[in-house]
């Protein structure tokens, strides 16, 4: 094989003195599946009143991430340590709702008469998820028709926030199931939230187009929302068994360092099945390793938020 002329890598910033760690103890600490080594995540604390709710959009402009199986599973799994959820379906496509056991064509109201109808209160669109603690802002393909609507309204990329402010009184956390795109109804969803979760693939094409989406929050936060900020990025969809999960894992490491979650949501049949049955995984294959696993990252979202 010829020679090639590329230049040497350059060196390696120049890191901070780690802190001192005792040998046999790091020993008996076994790295997770991101490659570091997993901290121990505390039960998230019991709560005495409920509110001012967190706003967090699950984003992602590549479809099939697992944006909407992550919004369902971690709403159940922090309502199952006694928050209060409310699940807000934004993609016309309803998937969420769907995945909760609505169907799209028997919807009275959906968050598109929300947005567009002021004589509709979020009272009236509010349905229960069928899971205790967790409710529902359902959608369906009218939604699609709000991205051109909303194009001629005035201050039209604050709207959700404007129609979700009577519910954050009421609940803990507020997650928004996005579109897979980057259009209005996104940027309605960025502005309305305190933060983002950014379901990753653990696959190469996943890999690409983030930098796209870190582009579109950091403009975000810059014109239109400064309080919103990434609460992190999660794996998902992870096989360790591949030697090209392992190295997308660690390109994901390398590039996002500890925003990236330490939970690592890996494949598994029982999430299709828990969605044919509209329920999450956590009532449906309650100890299923997915089960599990969204159970741990919502102790480490907690985590996270009780830190700021």
């Amino acid at each position: 094989m010829p020679a090639t002329n590329l230049p040497p890598p350059p060196a390696p910033p120049a890191k901070p003195a780690a802190p001192k760690v005792d040998a046999a103890a790091a020993r008996n600490v076994p790295p997770g599946p991101t490659g570091r080594p997993m901290p121990v995540i505390p039960e998230p604390p019991t709560l005495d009143h409920h509110g001012p709710a967190r706003v967090v959009s699950m984003c992602n402009q590549k479809g099939g991430v697992g944006k909407t199986t992550t919004t369902i599973n971690l709403g159940a799994a922090l309502a199952e340590y006694g928050r209060k959820v409310l699940l807000v379906d934004f993609d016309p496509q309803g998937s969420l709702s769907v995945g909760l056991g609505m169907n799209p064509h028997q919807m009275d109201l959906t968050i598109y008469n929300l947005l567009m109808q002021r004589d509709v209160t979020l009272h009236d669109v509010v349905v229960p998820s069928g899971i205790e603690g967790m409710d529902l802002l359902p959608s369906n393909i009218d939604l699609s028709a709000a991205e051109v609507q909303l194009v001629h309204e005035v201050a039209r990329e604050q709207t959700l926030q404007r129609v979700l402010a009577p519910a954050l009184p009421h609940y803990d956390v507020v997650l928004i199931d996005c579109q897979p795109s980057l259009g209005l109804l996104t940027v309605n969803a960025l502005t309305a939230s305190d933060g983002v979760i950014v379901p990753l693939e653990c696959e190469y094409f996943a890999l690409r187009g983030v930098a796209l989406l870190k582009n579109t929050i950091d403009k975000v936060s810059e014109r239109l929302n400064p309080r919103l900020e990434i609460d992190g990025v999660l794996g998902t969809m992870f096989d360790g068994r591949t030697l090209h999960g392992r190295e997308v894992m660690a390109r994901l490491v390398e590039a996002w360092g500890d925003t990236v979650f330490h939970t690592v949501i890996r494949r598994t049949v029982k999430f299709s099945d828990s969605t044919v049955a509209g329920e999450p995984i956590t009532t449906y294959a309650s100890s299923s390793s997915g089960a599990v696993a969204y159970r741990q990252l919502a102790k480490e979202v907690v985590a996270r938020w009780s830190a700021e």
